[in-house]
């Protein structure tokens, strides 16, 4: 394993790393892991994967200018991890790509800091993902607590899809299951399938699919980079797959309440939809998707302003926060800062 170490900068921020001829690899998996002020859950994790994992393997934390003393906790916890340390935050997708250039493993994990590694599941994927050479991408079975299996996985988001969540049309699942399909409503996670997109908090990947396709698009800040690397995955011939074989603990998989939403994070959802699907879809998608937000928050802001009125809530003060921040972006493109 490599000494725990800052990679050089240059001013424009691009650190300097040696390219990794054909099937030079050293170790059997690369764990990259991109961190923002998670200091004592990102703790929890390497001591995890420290203590779950057997294979031969490195790690790789890329953290995007914390102020937690997220950096410090690893120079004297973790000596023989990999540091890049970024001086502002560079986004998900472009903090993944650093930790992909310099990786060394035959297999390329990406893993959120939230997660808790259980029963050897790190070495379980790698083994299962060996028997399977026309997987391009496979996720493990994700908890959030003792007795609760997350949702992750989903379908294509394609315009349709997308306007199933914006119109909460999943809850006429039960009786038309075509409104299920983005969620893959109906299905326990308890079987393997194959899905369109494997969800990023537990991402593994063979490096040869990698050097087929790439790195990630970091024209995704945040949300839907995923989305785009398992389409270029499939269209590049490989599948993505979901495998119970093994599973994690995800520390943040809970869904939070409206209230808890910062409207900075939903409008770059929104945000990161449209530009997937611009890129997939092209200009008429985007109109349509476009269109599909803005009669969404103008739905939420009218019902939730209505009953606003007659009873105020938190909740409902939340709602009409969110579909005004929409507005704003899709109407005239103004982002929020908060």
């Amino acid at each position: 394993m490599s000494i725990f170490k800052k990679q050089p900068y240059g001013r424009t921020g691009e650190f300097m790393h040696r390219s990794l001829e054909m099937g030079d690899t050293r170790c059997d998996v690369s764990i990259i892991i991109v961190s923002w002020n998670t200091r004592d859950i990102l703790r929890d994790c390497l001591m995890s994967i420290a203590r779950e994992t057997q294979s031969s393997h490195e790690v790789i934390v890329v953290d995007n200018a914390s102020t937690d003393g997220t950096q410090d906790m690893l120079g004297e916890g973790f000596p023989d991890i990999t540091l890049i340390a970024n001086a502002e935050n560079v986004g998900f997708a472009a903090a993944n790509n650093q930790g992909l250039k310099i990786a060394k493993g035959a297999k390329l994990l990406l893993l959120n800091p939230d997660t808790i590694i259980l029963d050897q599941a790190i070495d379980r994927m790698v083994k299962w993902l060996d028997m399977y050479p026309d997987v391009g991408c496979v996720g493990c079975q994700v908890w959030e607590d003792e007795e609760t299996i997350q949702h992750t996985c989903f379908a294509e988001p394609h315009p349709f899809n997308l306007a199933i969540g914006e119109f909460n049309l999943y809850r006429l699942a039960r009786w038309l299951p075509i409104f299920g399909r983005p969620e893959y409503t109906g299905w326990d996670r308890k079987e393997a399938r194959q899905v369109d997109v494997v969800s990023g908090m537990f991402m593994l990947v063979p490096r040869t699919v990698f050097e087929s396709v790439g790195l990630m698009d970091e024209a995704f800040f945040v949300y839907s980079e995923e989305a785009d690397w398992c389409r270029r995955i499939r269209d590049a011939g490989w599948l993505c797959v979901f495998a119970p074989v093994a599973r994690i603990l995800h520390l943040d998989g809970g869904s939070k309440s409206t209230v808890q939403i910062r409207s900075r994070m939903y409008v770059q959802m929104q945000k990161s939809k449209m530009i997937y699907i611009r890129k997939h879809y092209g200009r008429i998608g985007e109109w349509s998707v476009r269109t599909v937000f803005v009669t969404g928050a103008l739905m939420r802001g009218s019902v939730f302003g209505g009953l606003s009125l007659v009873r105020p809530s938190a909740e409902a003060k939340a709602k009409i926060r969110l579909a005004k921040a929409a507005l704003l972006y899709h109407l005239v493109g103004r982002e929020p800062v908060s």
